[in-house]
């Protein structure tokens, strides 16, 4: 979800558009779109992108360029849709503002809806572990919910509903911030399940979750910062981030054990259009392009015409 303060680009970015390529990858029907999330099916191939401003889910099957309606607008009672995974099993896990829904994506059944213990959240971003855990940013309240397995079995034997549980607690360790505004964006997990990275977008601190200890870290960044934070991809020791207002995409290398990163390439470019998040798919970057600026949660205006996902080629 792009909010937060204003930043420019680094000053240290290495790399701008000249040696990199965007391009349009996909088209997004529809003139109130502003997509947000972005998953690809590990089995299929399949791409599915969430709309902010509806609640839609859309999806771009192999060898297609366009999308289709997935989960129509309001389904289910949502009006907003923020991050998406798809797990191994085939189950979307689709983030809305006030709750995090679990579809299975042969029949689009909802299977579960878990909702915070608390008032006040904003729910943001998901990732899922290797062991099928999912963890879940929530941009006000400062917390990580953990959905376990056991967690999503319980609540669908339940009728289907069940309350997000804490599992890290990052009020103490965030730098202040004004109450009721964003901090923790995006999230991704260590491909191996040893650690959990989350971003603050405000200060631009990355952080170091530990499932075996529950311990929390500050990530050592070299080069740069995270202001503007938002979705973030991670690949056996490479971390992706896209940068909302500052229209950039960085590319990070961690240390071996994810307390340390150092910034390798950064692509500032306003072709990106307010990137929300990334995804590699088939070895290549892809970007959702919000225009949350233009008309949307971040100021007036109109947007460009159609909405899309772009292809980001060197970074």
């Amino acid at each position: 979800m792009a909010a937060g303060p204003a930043a420019g680009p680094a000053a240290s970015a290495p790399l701008t558009r000249d040696t990199a390529r965007i391009s349009t990858a996909y088209v997004l029907p529809g003139d109130r779109v502003y997509p947000e999330g972005i998953a690809a099916d590990p089995r299929s191939g399949a791409l599915y992108v969430s709309s902010f401003t509806t609640g839609a889910v859309y999806t771009v099957t192999p060898g297609r360029r366009t999308a289709e309606v997935f989960l129509p607008a309001g389904t289910d009672g949502r009006t907003t849709a923020g991050g998406l995974k798809v797990d191994r099993a085939g189950r979307l896990w689709v983030v809305s503002q006030d709750g995090l829904s679990v579809y299975d994506t042969g029949s689009r059944t909802l299977l579960a809806r878990l909702d915070p213990p608390k008032p006040g959240a904003w729910l943001n971003d998901v990732a899922l572990a290797p062991d099928g855990t999912a963890y879940v940013t929530d941009s006000r309240l400062d917390l990580v919910y953990r959905v376990t397995p056991g967690d999503l079995r319980r609540a669908t034997e339940n009728g289907g509903t069940a309350a997000l549980r804490t599992g890290y607690d990052l009020a103490a360790a965030l730098p202040g911030h004004p109450a009721g505004s964003f901090a923790l964006n995006g999230i991704a997990v260590d491909p191996a399940g040893r650690y959990v990275l989350t971003v603050d977008m405000t200060s631009g601190k990355l952080y170091r979750l530990d499932p075996a200890s529950g311990g929390v870290e500050e990530v050592a960044l070299r080069g740069a910062d995270l202001v503007d934070g938002d979705g973030l991809e991670l690949r056996h020791g490479t971390l992706w981030a896209a940068h909302n207002r500052s229209d950039s995409i960085t590319r990070w290398h961690l240390s071996g054990d994810g307390r340390g990163a150092r910034l390798e390439r950064r692509v500032t470019d306003t072709a990106l259009q307010t990137p929300t998040t990334l995804v590699r798919s088939q070895g290549r970057i892809l970007v959702v392009r919000s225009q949350f600026d233009k008309g949307g949660p971040m100021g007036p205006g109109t947007p460009d015409g159609p909405f899309t996902v772009a292809a980001v080629d060197g970074v």
